[in-house]
């Protein structure tokens, strides 16, 4: 199957699925990054791991449709299986949504629903919980939202700073999410209603 992940920033996860791909940890034919930021760090990463780059600018286009559907072509060219957002800073449109319906996914450094958003992080530790996580889950037209695939807990202790409890929960982050596009990949998730099944995980 070919892989598309999708990344405006620093990429850390899009390294992770990348190493798992070469390890043969993820049986994945082609791996893409596609990229809306020209000066992100990630297209270097890409560069340097030697996958292909699709830099499409927000700004080069009139429309959010005219953005998503030059990103649908390119998608089309590479015959794309499944997309993997990672830190790309866009809300999809829904009609992007419906097209690839069950064919996205997205992490993110909470336990859904809980600490939805951009600052999950610092919102879960400024709450005081006693834990927090990581999401991979399907996206659906709603922000984080859709079927949950997996989830870990990451415990808050009472010595954590922002800057500890962000490099625990991108460190299962960088293990969760490689796992989760092998169960994709290997055909093990089934989607019944709002429910994830997985066999022999």
């Amino acid at each position: 199957m070919n892989l598309a992940i999708f990344a405006s920033g620093q990429g850390s996860n899009f390294s992770a699925i990348v190493k798992a791909i070469k390890r043969g940890k993820v049986k994945a034919r082609s791996v893409l990054l596609v990229c809306d930021k020209p000066d992100a760090r990630v297209i270097g990463r890409a560069k340097k791991a030697k996958v292909a780059v699709i830099l499409v600018r927000r700004e080069d286009f009139a429309s959010r449709i005219d953005f998503e559907t030059a990103i649908s072509q390119r998608l089309k060219s590479y015959k794309i299986d499944l997309i993997a957002l990672a830190g790309f800073m866009r809300m999809l449109s829904p009609g992007f949504v419906r097209k690839y319906r069950n064919r996205i996914i997205n992490i993110h450094p909470s336990l859904l629903p809980a600490f939805k958003g951009s600052h999950a992080i610092k919102d879960a530790l400024e709450a005081g919980v006693a834990s927090t996580g990581v999401t991979v889950h399907f996206v659906d037209e709603e922000m984080d939202h859709g079927p949950v695939i997996l989830q870990q807990e990451v415990r808050i202790t009472n010595k954590d700073t922002l800057a500890s409890l962000e490099k625990r929960i991108h460190s299962v982050e960088h293990k969760l999410y490689p796992q989760a596009i092998r169960l994709f990949f290997e055909k093990k998730i089934k989607i019944k209603g709002r429910k994830v099944e997985i066999s022999n995980p």
